[in-house]
């Protein structure tokens, strides 16, 4: 969606409220499609001074599958953001520090958008404290422990296990 903000940029003290919701049913995250219901975004454009600047806030549900765990979850999530809006660039400014509002159009879709997927865990937790699943049987280990041998030797050191036992066990000198 493009705003016409170009009031904005000409009158000092100006200010716009915003209040939007978008439909990122589409966007696939994690070989998912997470956003299950729309995402809310409110906020202000303000022209403080000549500056105008952009705060705001989303709000979200996200439908996942835990990393450690495998088990499905939704979590709630509220973001928020800033950022200062400009119509042109001067040569030499990083444009990464600023939202370029061409013609005095923003592309508040588009912004939220990416907000939001940059701002996204790149390993999805149900849980701080998720215990996993047991790499022997597959347990999951939130819902109480297996019935596994605990006694576990890492893969890449179990040449050194075998090493040991030949002390243990010496062959006959004869």
């Amino acid at each position: 969606m493009k705003m016409n903000i170009r009031q904005l940029f000409d009158l000092v003290g100006e200010r716009r409220t915003i209040s939007q919701r978008f439909d990122f049913r589409e966007e696939e995250l994690y070989g998912r499609y997470p956003f299950q219901s729309p995402v809310e975004c409110s906020g202000e454009i303000e022209n403080r001074a000549g500056v105008v600047r952009l705060v705001f806030c989303v709000k979200f549900s996200l439908d996942l599958v835990c990393d450690r765990c495998l088990e499905p979850f939704v979590r709630d999530e509220e973001l928020h953001f800033a950022h200062i809006l400009v119509q042109k660039l001067d040569s030499g400014e990083e444009d990464e520090d600023y939202v370029l509002c061409e013609g005095g159009e923003l592309d508040l879709d588009e912004l939220v958008r990416t907000d939001v997927l940059l701002e996204l865990p790149s390993k999805v937790l149900c849980s701080e404290n998720c215990k996993g699943l047991c790499p022997q049987c597959g347990q999951n280990l939130n819902f109480g422990s297996c019935k596994c041998e605990k006694k576990e030797i890492d893969p890449r050191l179990a040449v050194l296990s075998q090493l040991l036992d030949s002390e243990d066990n010496p062959a006959d000198p004869e």
